[in-house]
């Protein structure tokens, strides 16, 4: 009895030992794993890191860009296109007007009516509307019907007191969120697409005569006679509210910005026909590139995946449209390298499943178990993951904002220095204490990202801080509005009209 007491006394001891050494190698595999995603995490960090000197080379960059895209077509990754917008509103506007603004994944209707004092502007009437998925690989025609079609709707709804009963057409400014070459500031061709759309055979075809076929073949009384830039719109509702408005930057689904120039400074254009001595200049600023982008390898696979390759690099690092895959990507990365987020879930391999406004979301998680991020990670097949993980989630959501919302910042430095308003008083000078290099600049900016995204806010405000110094950055106002490149399209094409009245008589 007593010997077979000690055979399962050391029976048990050796299952005990078997079962501790098992513990301990799971323990041990599962350290080595976490090592091998805290080695990641560290990669990520230093390729996305955006320290102030390399910003400030890249502000350099962009204002050298500039100029040279002044200079000669073709002469600069930034197009600079000519906006044919010198007289920007100012508050004298009388009348009804309309917009259509088409963007990268929505598009607004609007109705305003200026009464001739800035404090008179009265948006009558908004729609929204999400862009059916279904248009971006359509046809022109399916589009601009489809366009038609909502405008038709809307006017509907105006009853017995619209316009038309007075005999007069409507007014409508065509807001379009794309690259057009512009003729006229009532027409313009297509040049590319961008933010995922992709109709190809509307390449060089005119955008407001497209809109006005379609509006005419519903046998609408609506004249398209204002083709608008969002940017363009978005610094006319700025300069609207307050004159020292000089830029404006839209940070959505895409990114773009716009300023406005001294037309003795726009060379390619050899007689600009302005009488203010300006003109609003429409950088297309998504195409810059420059070496001192901190360009990683997932920034390359989102770009050989993406439908426009090769091209729209600095927006696909700032673009709302792209910050979700970027950290789709990183998470991808690390489930197939280590299996801290378990099995590898199908759909975490599917582009642009993952919405920046879930980034935001994630980034913004407060509750103490980040239930928000377990609920975003459980969309997306990846159910079950410890605090750990999802605080991890939450740090490449960190590191992909911030990297694009101070790459933002020095995008909007560069303005600022191309146009003197960066304390400086010319290139490879050094600052200045001159009151007229410090006087007061108002960049307006509009979109969903900026916005709604609370941290990239604060991170790009941070970096323009860092990049100016306070003195200057003190005399800069970043103004947020919302739907301004609506309703500004609408003050511009109502300012076409005071100056071509004033002109005639």
């Amino acid at each position: 009895m007593g010997r077979v007491l000690v055979m399962l006394t050391a029976a048990t001891a050796v299952v005990a030992c078997s079962v501790a050494t098992v513990m301990v190698r799971r323990r041990v595999k599962r350290r080595r794993k976490w090592r091998k995603v805290v080695g990641l995490l560290k990669d990520l960090e230093e390729s996305f890191e955006t320290p102030l000197g390399r910003l400030r080379q890249m502000v350099d960059a962009i204002a050298v860009e500039m100029q040279a895209g002044l200079v000669s077509e073709g002469g600069s990754k930034l197009k600079m296109l000519l906006t044919f917008v010198d007289d920007l509103p100012n508050g004298s506007e009388r009348g009804t007007y309309y917009a259509l603004h088409l963007g990268g994944s929505y598009f607004r209707i609007i109705r305003v009516h200026l009464g001739g004092q800035r404090s008179s502007l009265e948006v009558q009437d908004i729609e929204r509307h999400s862009i059916p998925t279904s248009l971006l690989n359509s046809t022109s025609e399916v589009l601009f019907d489809f366009l038609a079609s909502s405008l038709q709707r809307f006017i509907e709804k105006e009853g017995h007191e619209s316009i038309s009963s007075q005999d007069v057409k409507r007014e409508l400014a065509f807001t379009f969120s794309f690259p057009v070459k512009q003729t006229s500031l009532s027409s313009g061709v297509l040049i590319k697409w961008t933010k995922g759309f992709a109709i190809s055979e509307m390449a060089g075809e005119d955008i407001a005569e497209c809109l006005q076929g379609a509006v005419d073949r519903r046998g609408l009384d609506i004249h398209v006679a204002a083709l608008v830039n969002d940017t363009v719109g978005a610094l006319s509702y700025g300069h609207y509210h307050d004159p020292d408005t000089i830029a404006a930057v839209v940070f959505g689904t895409g990114s773009n910005a716009c300023y406005l120039e001294r037309t003795d400074a726009i060379i390619k254009c050899q007689n600009p026909r302005t009488t203010s001595g300006s003109m609003v200049v429409n950088m297309e600023w998504g195409n810059f590139w420059s070496s001192r982008l901190p360009r990683t390898s997932y920034d390359i696979e989102l770009d050989a995946e993406s439908l426009n390759s090769n091209d729209m690099g600095f927006e696909k690092m700032i673009g709302g449209m792209y910050l979700g895959d970027i950290v789709r990507r990183v998470i991808l990365r690390m489930s197939q390298e280590s299996d801290i987020f378990g099995p590898i879930s199908p759909i975490l391999s599917t582009p642009f499943v993952l919405r920046t406004n879930s980034v935001s979301a994630m980034h913004e998680d407060d509750t103490p178990e980040l239930h928000e991020v377990a609920t975003i990670l459980k969309h997306l097949g990846v159910p079950n993951v410890p605090l750990k993980v999802r605080k991890l989630v939450v740090k490449i959501c960190d590191v992909v904002t911030r990297r694009a919302a101070r790459l933002a910042a020095a995008g909007i430095s560069g303005i600022l220095k191309k146009l003197g308003r960066d304390g400086s008083v010319g290139e490879g000078r050094r600052r200045s204490s001159d009151k007229q290099m410090m006087r007061r600049t108002v960049v307006a900016v509009e979109g969903g990202l900026y916005s709604n995204y609370w941290m990239f806010r604060e991170y790009m405000d941070e970096a323009l801080r860092d990049i100016l110094g306070d003195d200057v950055a003190r005399q800069v106002v970043i103004k947020a509005m919302e739907d301004g490149s609506s309703i500004g399209s609408a003050l511009l094409l109502a300012s076409s009209h005071s100056v071509r009245t004033i002109s005639n008589i």
